[in-house]
Protein backbone atom coordinates (compact mmCIF):
# COMPACT_ATOMS: atom_id res chain seq x y z
CA UNK A 1 0.00 0.00 0.00
CA UNK A 2 2.89 2.34 0.64
CA UNK A 3 3.86 2.19 -2.99
CA UNK A 4 0.28 2.95 -3.95
CA UNK A 5 0.38 6.15 -1.89
CA UNK A 6 3.47 7.15 -3.81
CA UNK A 7 1.68 6.48 -7.10
CA UNK A 8 -1.32 8.56 -6.02
CA UNK A 9 0.88 11.67 -5.91
CA UNK A 10 2.70 12.86 -8.95
CA UNK A 11 0.89 10.43 -11.25
CA UNK A 12 -0.41 11.34 -14.67
CA UNK A 13 -3.03 14.05 -14.91
CA UNK A 14 -6.40 12.46 -14.25
CA UNK A 15 -9.77 13.05 -15.80
CA UNK A 16 -10.82 14.66 -12.57
CA UNK A 17 -8.46 17.55 -13.25
CA UNK A 18 -11.19 18.92 -15.53
CA UNK A 19 -13.13 19.72 -12.37
CA UNK A 20 -10.75 22.53 -11.55
CA UNK A 21 -11.18 24.27 -14.91
CA UNK A 22 -9.31 27.37 -15.98
CA UNK A 23 -8.68 30.03 -13.39
CA UNK A 24 -10.07 32.68 -15.66
CA UNK A 25 -12.31 32.86 -18.70
CA UNK A 26 -10.61 35.94 -20.16
CA UNK A 27 -8.91 34.01 -22.93
CA UNK A 28 -12.19 32.46 -24.06
CA UNK A 29 -13.96 35.82 -23.98
CA UNK A 30 -11.16 37.47 -25.97
CA UNK A 31 -11.35 34.77 -28.64
CA UNK A 32 -15.11 35.11 -28.93
CA UNK A 33 -14.80 38.88 -29.25
CA UNK A 34 -12.16 38.50 -31.96
CA UNK A 35 -14.22 36.02 -33.92
CA UNK A 36 -17.28 38.20 -33.59
CA UNK A 37 -15.35 41.24 -34.83
CA UNK A 38 -14.05 39.22 -37.77
CA UNK A 39 -17.57 38.19 -38.68
CA UNK A 40 -18.77 41.79 -38.60
CA UNK A 41 -15.82 42.84 -40.79
CA UNK A 42 -16.58 40.12 -43.27
CA UNK A 43 -20.22 41.10 -43.41
CA UNK A 44 -19.23 44.72 -43.94
CA UNK A 45 -16.97 43.80 -46.85
CA UNK A 46 -19.66 41.70 -48.42
CA UNK A 47 -22.13 44.53 -48.08
CA UNK A 48 -20.06 46.65 -50.51
CA UNK A 49 -21.46 50.14 -50.87
CA UNK A 50 -23.85 49.66 -47.91
CA UNK A 51 -21.00 49.43 -45.42
CA UNK A 52 -20.91 53.18 -44.76
CA UNK A 53 -24.62 53.34 -43.95
CA UNK A 54 -24.29 50.30 -41.69
CA UNK A 55 -21.45 51.99 -39.79
CA UNK A 56 -23.54 55.15 -39.38
CA UNK A 57 -26.48 53.15 -38.01
CA UNK A 58 -24.15 51.18 -35.75
CA UNK A 59 -22.70 54.43 -34.40
CA UNK A 60 -26.17 55.76 -33.64
CA UNK A 61 -27.44 52.49 -32.11
CA UNK A 62 -25.94 51.18 -28.86
CA UNK A 63 -24.28 47.79 -29.23
CA UNK A 64 -26.14 45.01 -27.36
CA UNK A 65 -24.11 41.97 -26.37
CA UNK A 66 -26.45 39.02 -26.88
CA UNK A 67 -24.02 36.31 -25.91
CA UNK A 68 -25.28 34.01 -23.11
CA UNK A 69 -23.81 34.77 -19.73
CA UNK A 70 -23.70 32.78 -16.51
CA UNK A 71 -24.63 34.79 -13.46
CA UNK A 72 -25.70 34.47 -9.87
CA UNK A 73 -29.31 35.62 -9.24
CA UNK A 74 -29.38 39.01 -7.58
CA UNK A 75 -31.87 37.88 -4.98
CA UNK A 76 -29.11 35.81 -3.34
CA UNK A 77 -25.91 37.47 -2.24
CA UNK A 78 -22.91 35.16 -2.07
CA UNK A 79 -20.22 36.32 0.34
CA UNK A 80 -16.66 36.23 -1.02
CA UNK A 81 -14.33 33.57 0.32
CA UNK A 82 -11.95 34.48 3.10
CA UNK A 83 -8.20 34.27 2.37
CA UNK A 84 -7.95 30.99 4.29
CA UNK A 85 -10.91 29.49 2.42
CA UNK A 86 -9.47 30.63 -0.91
CA UNK A 87 -6.15 29.02 0.01
CA UNK A 88 -7.97 25.79 0.79
CA UNK A 89 -9.72 25.88 -2.59
CA UNK A 90 -6.46 26.47 -4.47
CA UNK A 91 -4.68 23.71 -2.56
CA UNK A 92 -7.61 21.42 -3.15
CA UNK A 93 -7.47 22.05 -6.91
CA UNK A 94 -3.75 21.29 -7.12
CA UNK A 95 -4.13 18.07 -5.16
CA UNK A 96 -7.03 16.86 -7.31
CA UNK A 97 -5.08 17.56 -10.48
CA UNK A 98 -2.21 15.35 -9.28
CA UNK A 99 -4.27 12.33 -8.18
CA UNK A 100 -3.87 9.18 -10.27
CA UNK A 101 -7.38 7.79 -10.72
CA UNK A 102 -6.10 4.71 -12.55
CA UNK A 103 -4.46 3.56 -9.33
CA UNK A 104 -7.54 4.46 -7.30
CA UNK A 105 -9.94 2.50 -9.50
CA UNK A 106 -8.11 -0.74 -8.72
CA UNK A 107 -9.14 -0.46 -5.05
CA UNK A 108 -12.57 -1.99 -4.46
CA UNK A 109 -12.83 -1.62 -0.68
CA UNK A 110 -14.12 1.92 0.03
CA UNK A 111 -12.49 1.94 3.47
CA UNK A 112 -9.08 1.14 2.03
CA UNK A 113 -9.62 3.64 -0.78
CA UNK A 114 -10.47 6.42 1.66
CA UNK A 115 -7.45 5.58 3.83
CA UNK A 116 -5.10 5.64 0.85
CA UNK A 117 -6.39 9.02 -0.29
CA UNK A 118 -6.02 10.43 3.22
CA UNK A 119 -2.45 9.19 3.48
CA UNK A 120 -1.56 10.59 0.08
CA UNK A 121 -3.05 14.01 0.82
CA UNK A 122 -1.48 14.17 4.28
CA UNK A 123 1.92 13.38 2.76
CA UNK A 124 1.48 16.13 0.20
CA UNK A 125 0.43 18.67 2.85
CA UNK A 126 3.52 17.92 4.93
CA UNK A 127 5.71 19.05 2.04
CA UNK A 128 3.81 22.31 1.60
CA UNK A 129 4.35 25.37 3.79
CA UNK A 130 0.64 26.15 4.07
CA UNK A 131 -0.71 28.25 6.96
CA UNK A 132 -3.47 25.79 7.87
CA UNK A 133 -4.49 24.65 11.30
CA UNK A 134 -4.99 20.98 12.04
CA UNK A 135 -8.76 21.35 11.70
CA UNK A 136 -8.38 23.07 8.32
CA UNK A 137 -6.02 20.35 7.14
CA UNK A 138 -8.59 17.71 8.08
CA UNK A 139 -11.24 19.71 6.25
CA UNK A 140 -9.15 19.78 3.07
CA UNK A 141 -8.51 16.03 3.32
CA UNK A 142 -12.25 15.38 3.75
CA UNK A 143 -13.07 17.52 0.72
CA UNK A 144 -10.67 15.57 -1.47
CA UNK A 145 -12.02 12.23 -0.25
CA UNK A 146 -15.55 13.41 -1.10
CA UNK A 147 -14.32 14.65 -4.48
CA UNK A 148 -12.76 11.37 -5.51
CA UNK A 149 -15.12 8.81 -3.97
CA UNK A 150 -18.40 10.66 -3.38
CA UNK A 151 -20.53 13.54 -4.55
CA UNK A 152 -18.05 16.33 -4.06
CA UNK A 153 -19.23 19.36 -2.04
CA UNK A 154 -22.68 17.84 -1.39
CA UNK A 155 -21.38 14.55 0.02
CA UNK A 156 -21.68 15.69 3.69
CA UNK A 157 -25.37 16.48 3.13
CA UNK A 158 -25.92 13.10 1.52
CA UNK A 159 -24.51 11.44 4.64
CA UNK A 160 -26.82 13.42 6.94
CA UNK A 161 -29.89 11.23 7.65
CA UNK A 162 -32.03 14.27 8.59
CA UNK A 163 -31.82 15.69 5.03
CA UNK A 164 -34.51 14.42 2.67
CA UNK A 165 -33.75 16.43 -0.49
CA UNK A 166 -30.61 17.93 -2.03
CA UNK A 167 -31.35 20.46 -4.78
CA UNK A 168 -28.51 21.86 -6.89
CA UNK A 169 -29.63 24.77 -9.09
CA UNK A 170 -26.41 25.34 -10.98
CA UNK A 171 -22.92 25.28 -9.51
CA UNK A 172 -23.48 28.02 -6.92
CA UNK A 173 -27.07 27.56 -5.71
CA UNK A 174 -27.47 24.52 -3.43
CA UNK A 175 -30.50 23.92 -1.21
CA UNK A 176 -31.42 21.15 1.19
CA UNK A 177 -34.68 20.11 2.80
CA UNK A 178 -34.50 19.16 6.44
CA UNK A 179 -37.69 18.27 8.34
CA UNK A 180 -39.82 19.75 5.58
CA UNK A 181 -38.04 23.13 5.43
CA UNK A 182 -35.92 24.33 2.50
CA UNK A 183 -32.74 26.26 3.22
CA UNK A 184 -29.70 27.34 1.24
CA UNK A 185 -26.31 25.98 2.26
CA UNK A 186 -23.01 27.90 1.99
CA UNK A 187 -21.25 25.49 -0.35
CA UNK A 188 -20.81 25.50 -4.11
CA UNK A 189 -19.22 23.72 -7.01
CA UNK A 190 -16.34 25.51 -8.72
CA UNK A 191 -17.98 25.71 -12.14
CA UNK A 192 -20.31 23.91 -14.51
CA UNK A 193 -17.61 21.39 -15.42
CA UNK A 194 -17.18 20.43 -11.76
CA UNK A 195 -20.93 19.82 -11.37
CA UNK A 196 -21.11 17.93 -14.68
CA UNK A 197 -18.31 15.60 -13.54
CA UNK A 198 -20.32 14.66 -10.43
CA UNK A 199 -23.47 14.11 -12.52
CA UNK A 200 -21.55 11.92 -14.97
CA UNK A 201 -20.19 9.88 -12.08
CA UNK A 202 -23.70 9.27 -10.71
CA UNK A 203 -25.38 8.29 -13.97
CA UNK A 204 -22.50 6.19 -15.28
CA UNK A 205 -22.75 3.89 -12.27
CA UNK A 206 -26.24 2.80 -13.35
CA UNK A 207 -25.46 2.56 -17.05
CA UNK A 208 -27.09 5.86 -18.04
CA UNK A 209 -25.62 8.84 -19.87
CA UNK A 210 -26.31 12.56 -20.04
CA UNK A 211 -25.10 14.90 -22.78
CA UNK A 212 -26.50 17.46 -25.20
CA UNK A 213 -28.27 14.77 -27.21
CA UNK A 214 -29.83 13.32 -24.04
CA UNK A 215 -29.98 16.26 -21.59
CA UNK A 216 -32.38 14.68 -19.07
CA UNK A 217 -31.71 11.58 -17.00
CA UNK A 218 -33.20 9.68 -14.05
CA UNK A 219 -30.86 7.52 -12.03
CA UNK A 220 -30.62 5.78 -8.69
CA UNK A 221 -27.84 5.87 -6.13
CA UNK A 222 -26.65 2.65 -4.43
CA UNK A 223 -28.83 3.35 -1.37
CA UNK A 224 -31.92 3.74 -3.58
CA UNK A 225 -32.11 7.54 -3.57
CA UNK A 226 -33.66 9.00 -6.72
CA UNK A 227 -31.57 11.33 -8.85
CA UNK A 228 -32.77 13.61 -11.64
CA UNK A 229 -30.40 15.71 -13.71
CA UNK A 230 -31.09 18.16 -16.51
CA UNK A 231 -28.30 20.02 -18.27
CA UNK A 232 -27.92 22.77 -20.89
CA UNK A 233 -29.32 23.55 -23.38
CA UNK A 234 -32.54 22.70 -21.49
CA UNK A 235 -31.25 24.18 -18.22
CA UNK A 236 -30.41 27.82 -18.86
CA UNK A 237 -28.32 28.61 -15.77
CA UNK A 238 -26.17 25.51 -15.64
CA UNK A 239 -26.73 21.82 -14.80
CA UNK A 240 -29.52 21.10 -12.31
CA UNK A 241 -29.30 18.11 -9.98
CA UNK A 242 -32.13 16.91 -7.71
CA UNK A 243 -31.64 14.09 -5.21
CA UNK A 244 -34.63 12.61 -3.37
CA UNK A 245 -33.29 10.75 -0.36
CA UNK A 246 -34.80 7.70 1.24
CA UNK A 247 -36.16 8.50 4.64
CA UNK A 248 -35.90 6.17 7.58
CA UNK A 249 -38.26 3.21 7.61
CA UNK A 250 -41.07 4.46 9.82
CA UNK A 251 -43.67 2.03 11.16
CA UNK A 252 -47.21 3.24 11.69
CA UNK A 253 -46.51 3.56 15.42
CA UNK A 254 -43.81 6.14 14.65
CA UNK A 255 -46.20 8.00 12.34
CA UNK A 256 -48.67 8.15 15.24
CA UNK A 257 -45.98 9.59 17.53
CA UNK A 258 -45.04 12.37 15.11
CA UNK A 259 -48.69 13.29 14.53
CA UNK A 260 -49.16 12.02 10.97
CA UNK A 261 -52.31 10.11 11.96
CA UNK A 262 -54.11 8.71 15.02
CA UNK A 263 -54.20 5.21 16.46
CA UNK A 264 -57.84 4.80 15.38
CA UNK A 265 -56.83 5.56 11.80
CA UNK A 266 -53.99 3.03 12.07
CA UNK A 267 -56.38 0.36 13.30
CA UNK A 268 -58.71 1.02 10.38
CA UNK A 269 -56.00 1.06 7.70
CA UNK A 270 -54.23 -2.05 8.99
CA UNK A 271 -57.56 -3.88 8.99
CA UNK A 272 -58.18 -2.77 5.39
CA UNK A 273 -54.82 -4.18 4.29
CA UNK A 274 -55.37 -7.49 6.06
CA UNK A 275 -58.90 -7.77 4.61
CA UNK A 276 -57.48 -7.27 1.07
CA UNK A 277 -59.16 -3.98 0.24
CA UNK A 278 -57.74 -2.07 -2.71
CA UNK A 279 -56.16 1.14 -1.43
CA UNK A 280 -54.90 4.21 -3.26
CA UNK A 281 -52.71 6.77 -1.48
CA UNK A 282 -52.99 10.28 -2.87
CA UNK A 283 -50.84 13.34 -2.17
CA UNK A 284 -48.42 15.90 -3.50
CA UNK A 285 -44.70 15.62 -4.11
CA UNK A 286 -42.80 14.93 -0.89
CA UNK A 287 -45.97 14.45 1.16
CA UNK A 288 -44.96 10.97 2.36
CA UNK A 289 -46.97 8.66 0.08
CA UNK A 290 -44.20 6.08 -0.27
CA UNK A 291 -43.42 6.19 3.44
CA UNK A 292 -47.06 5.47 4.29
CA UNK A 293 -47.27 2.70 1.68
CA UNK A 294 -44.16 1.04 3.13
CA UNK A 295 -45.67 1.25 6.61
CA UNK A 296 -48.98 -0.27 5.47
CA UNK A 297 -47.25 -3.12 3.64
CA UNK A 298 -46.15 -4.56 6.99
CA UNK A 299 -49.69 -5.91 7.44
CA UNK A 300 -49.58 -7.99 4.24
CA UNK A 301 -49.40 -11.64 5.34
CA UNK A 302 -46.02 -13.29 4.78
CA UNK A 303 -47.76 -16.19 2.99
CA UNK A 304 -48.73 -14.00 0.00
CA UNK A 305 -46.73 -13.36 -3.16
CA UNK A 306 -46.26 -9.64 -3.80
CA UNK A 307 -45.13 -8.06 -7.07
CA UNK A 308 -44.00 -4.42 -6.98
CA UNK A 309 -43.77 -2.18 -10.06
CA UNK A 310 -41.92 1.14 -9.90
CA UNK A 311 -40.22 3.72 -12.08
CA UNK A 312 -37.46 4.04 -9.47
CA UNK A 313 -37.21 1.32 -6.83
CA UNK A 314 -38.23 3.00 -3.57
CA UNK A 315 -40.43 0.45 -1.82
CA UNK A 316 -38.82 -1.57 0.91
CA UNK A 317 -41.32 -4.23 1.87
CA UNK A 318 -40.79 -6.41 4.91
CA UNK A 319 -42.11 -9.64 3.38
CA UNK A 320 -39.83 -12.42 2.13
CA UNK A 321 -41.83 -13.30 -0.99
CA UNK A 322 -41.51 -10.05 -2.99
CA UNK A 323 -40.74 -9.72 -6.71
CA UNK A 324 -39.49 -6.26 -7.58
CA UNK A 325 -39.87 -4.89 -11.11
CA UNK A 326 -38.58 -1.58 -12.44
CA UNK A 327 -39.22 0.27 -15.69
CA UNK A 328 -36.43 0.95 -18.16
CA UNK A 329 -35.90 4.13 -20.22
CA UNK A 330 -34.94 3.99 -23.90
CA UNK A 331 -31.31 3.47 -24.79
CA UNK A 332 -29.09 5.80 -26.82
CA UNK A 333 -30.77 4.65 -30.03
CA UNK A 334 -34.23 5.38 -28.62
CA UNK A 335 -35.23 1.72 -28.33
CA UNK A 336 -35.59 -0.83 -25.56
CA UNK A 337 -37.97 1.18 -23.38
CA UNK A 338 -40.12 -0.79 -20.93
CA UNK A 339 -42.99 1.19 -19.41
CA UNK A 340 -45.05 0.44 -16.31
CA UNK A 341 -47.95 -0.83 -18.39
CA UNK A 342 -45.77 -3.58 -19.83
CA UNK A 343 -44.70 -4.61 -16.34
CA UNK A 344 -48.28 -4.66 -15.03
CA UNK A 345 -49.30 -6.97 -17.84
CA UNK A 346 -46.29 -9.19 -17.19
CA UNK A 347 -47.02 -9.22 -13.44
CA UNK A 348 -50.41 -10.79 -14.13
CA UNK A 349 -48.55 -13.82 -15.49
CA UNK A 350 -46.39 -14.15 -12.38
CA UNK A 351 -49.13 -15.56 -10.13
CA UNK A 352 -49.24 -12.56 -7.76
CA UNK A 353 -51.50 -12.38 -4.73
CA UNK A 354 -51.08 -8.60 -4.63
CA UNK A 355 -49.71 -6.05 -7.09
CA UNK A 356 -48.20 -2.85 -5.71
CA UNK A 357 -47.63 -0.09 -8.24
CA UNK A 358 -45.31 2.48 -6.72
CA UNK A 359 -47.08 5.27 -8.58
CA UNK A 360 -49.54 5.35 -11.48
CA UNK A 361 -48.61 8.03 -14.00
CA UNK A 362 -50.14 6.96 -17.29
CA UNK A 363 -51.87 4.24 -19.25
CA UNK A 364 -50.91 1.55 -16.72
CA UNK A 365 -53.84 2.78 -14.59
CA UNK A 366 -56.25 0.80 -16.79
CA UNK A 367 -54.29 -2.44 -16.42
CA UNK A 368 -54.00 -1.82 -12.69
CA UNK A 369 -57.79 -1.50 -12.34
CA UNK A 370 -58.29 -4.58 -14.49
CA UNK A 371 -55.99 -6.51 -12.15
CA UNK A 372 -57.93 -5.33 -9.11
CA UNK A 373 -61.17 -6.44 -10.73
CA UNK A 374 -59.89 -9.88 -11.74
CA UNK A 375 -58.93 -11.47 -8.45
CA UNK A 376 -55.86 -9.48 -7.36
CA UNK A 377 -57.49 -7.83 -4.38
CA UNK A 378 -55.53 -6.04 -1.71
CA UNK A 379 -53.45 -4.08 -4.19
CA UNK A 380 -51.84 -0.78 -3.21
CA UNK A 381 -50.80 2.18 -5.32
CA UNK A 382 -50.08 5.91 -5.09
CA UNK A 383 -51.02 8.88 -7.25
CA UNK A 384 -50.26 12.60 -7.31
CA UNK A 385 -53.41 14.59 -6.48
CA UNK A 386 -54.61 17.33 -4.16
CA UNK A 387 -57.76 15.60 -2.86
CA UNK A 388 -59.50 12.20 -3.04
CA UNK A 389 -61.87 13.52 -5.68
CA UNK A 390 -58.96 14.88 -7.72
CA UNK A 391 -57.25 11.49 -7.42
CA UNK A 392 -60.22 9.79 -9.09
CA UNK A 393 -60.27 12.45 -11.81
CA UNK A 394 -56.58 11.86 -12.49
CA UNK A 395 -57.14 8.11 -12.75
CA UNK A 396 -59.94 8.79 -15.24
CA UNK A 397 -57.60 10.91 -17.35
CA UNK A 398 -54.83 8.30 -17.25
CA UNK A 399 -57.24 5.57 -18.34
CA UNK A 400 -58.21 7.73 -21.31
CA UNK A 401 -54.53 7.72 -22.31
CA UNK A 402 -54.82 3.95 -22.67
CA UNK A 403 -58.21 3.82 -24.40
CA UNK A 404 -59.74 6.91 -25.91
CA UNK A 405 -62.76 4.92 -27.14
CA UNK A 406 -63.85 3.72 -23.68
CA UNK A 407 -66.97 5.61 -22.52
CA UNK A 408 -66.53 7.83 -19.47
CA UNK A 409 -69.24 6.00 -17.55
CA UNK A 410 -67.52 2.66 -18.16
CA UNK A 411 -64.26 4.15 -16.87
CA UNK A 412 -65.94 5.40 -13.70
CA UNK A 413 -67.64 2.05 -13.17
CA UNK A 414 -64.24 0.37 -13.36
CA UNK A 415 -62.85 2.79 -10.78
CA UNK A 416 -65.82 2.43 -8.44
CA UNK A 417 -65.68 -1.38 -8.52
CA UNK A 418 -61.89 -1.65 -8.22
CA UNK A 419 -60.85 0.98 -5.66
CA UNK A 420 -62.31 0.93 -2.16
CA UNK A 421 -60.25 3.28 0.02
CA UNK A 422 -58.52 6.56 -0.86
CA UNK A 423 -56.03 7.99 1.65
CA UNK A 424 -55.10 11.64 1.23
CA UNK A 425 -51.80 12.74 2.77
CA UNK A 426 -50.43 16.29 2.66
CA UNK A 427 -47.39 18.25 3.71
CA UNK A 428 -48.32 21.19 5.88
CA UNK A 429 -46.83 24.69 5.71
CA UNK A 430 -44.55 23.89 8.66
CA UNK A 431 -43.12 20.82 6.89
CA UNK A 432 -45.09 18.24 8.88
CA UNK A 433 -47.06 15.47 7.17
CA UNK A 434 -50.69 14.71 7.96
CA UNK A 435 -53.20 12.16 6.72
CA UNK A 436 -55.90 14.73 5.99
CA UNK A 437 -58.58 12.32 4.78
CA UNK A 438 -59.56 8.65 4.67
CA UNK A 439 -62.45 8.14 2.26
CA UNK A 440 -64.43 5.14 1.09
CA UNK A 441 -65.63 4.70 -2.48
CA UNK A 442 -69.17 3.36 -2.17
CA UNK A 443 -70.82 3.06 -5.57
CA UNK A 444 -71.98 4.90 -8.67
CA UNK A 445 -74.82 7.39 -8.38
CA UNK A 446 -75.82 8.18 -11.92
CA UNK A 447 -72.63 9.21 -13.68
CA UNK A 448 -70.81 10.24 -10.49
CA UNK A 449 -68.62 8.10 -8.24
CA UNK A 450 -69.99 8.28 -4.71
CA UNK A 451 -67.53 8.73 -1.84
CA UNK A 452 -67.87 9.17 1.91
CA UNK A 453 -65.23 10.50 4.28
CA UNK A 454 -64.49 8.45 7.39
CA UNK A 455 -61.67 10.42 9.07
CA UNK A 456 -60.32 13.87 8.34
CA UNK A 457 -57.85 16.42 9.63
CA UNK A 458 -59.32 19.85 10.30
CA UNK A 459 -56.81 22.70 10.33
CA UNK A 460 -57.45 25.39 12.91
CA UNK A 461 -54.70 27.89 12.10
CA UNK A 462 -50.99 28.62 12.42
CA UNK A 463 -49.10 29.67 15.53
CA UNK A 464 -46.68 32.59 15.69
CA UNK A 465 -43.83 30.09 15.35
CA UNK A 466 -45.31 28.88 12.05
CA UNK A 467 -46.62 25.54 13.33
CA UNK A 468 -49.88 24.26 11.86
CA UNK A 469 -52.58 23.61 14.46
CA UNK A 470 -55.40 21.17 13.82
CA UNK A 471 -57.28 18.09 15.01
CA UNK A 472 -58.07 14.64 13.65
CA UNK A 473 -61.74 13.79 13.83
CA UNK A 474 -64.16 11.08 12.82
CA UNK A 475 -67.01 12.16 10.58
CA UNK A 476 -69.56 9.82 12.18
CA UNK A 477 -69.85 7.69 9.01
CA UNK A 478 -69.62 3.93 9.49
CA UNK A 479 -67.89 2.50 6.38
CA UNK A 480 -69.74 0.00 4.25
CA UNK A 481 -66.72 -2.32 4.11
CA UNK A 482 -67.11 -3.19 7.80
CA UNK A 483 -68.88 -6.38 6.73
CA UNK A 484 -65.81 -7.42 4.72
CA UNK A 485 -63.61 -6.78 7.74
CA UNK A 486 -65.91 -8.96 9.86
CA UNK A 487 -65.76 -11.78 7.29
CA UNK A 488 -61.95 -11.52 7.38
CA UNK A 489 -62.05 -12.01 11.15
CA UNK A 490 -61.39 -8.37 12.07
CA UNK A 491 -63.88 -6.60 14.33
CA UNK A 492 -63.44 -2.91 15.03
CA UNK A 493 -65.47 -1.10 17.69
CA UNK A 494 -68.23 1.04 16.25
CA UNK A 495 -67.43 3.80 18.72
CA UNK A 496 -64.21 4.68 16.85
CA UNK A 497 -66.29 6.27 14.10
CA UNK A 498 -68.30 8.50 16.42
CA UNK A 499 -67.33 12.20 16.36
CA UNK A 500 -66.12 13.62 19.67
Amino acid sequence: MASLSERLIGGPASTLSSLAGPRSGVGVIDRSLTSEGSAVSANGTAAGSGAASMRRRAAATPVVDRRPRSFTPRRIEVEPLSPVEQLKVDLHRRLVERLDLEALERIEDPTVLSAQIRNAVAEFLRTEATPLTQAEREDVIEQIVYEVTGLGPIEPFFRDPTISDILVNGPRDIYIERRGKLSRVPVSFRNDAHLMAIIDRIVSRVGRRVDESSPMVDARLPDGSRVNAIIPPLALDGPILSIRRFGAELPLSALVENGTLTQEMVDLLSACVQARLNIMISGGTGSGKTTLLNALSVYIPATERVVTIEDAAELRLQQEHVCRLETRPPNAEGTGQVVARDLVRNALRMRPDRIIVGEVRGAEALDMLQAMNTGHEGSLTTVHANSPRDALSRVETMIQFASTTLPLRAIREQIASALEVVIQIARMADGSRRVVSISEITSMEGDVISMQEIFRYRRRGITEAGDVVGDFEATGVRPLFMERLHVAGIDLPGTMFLPE
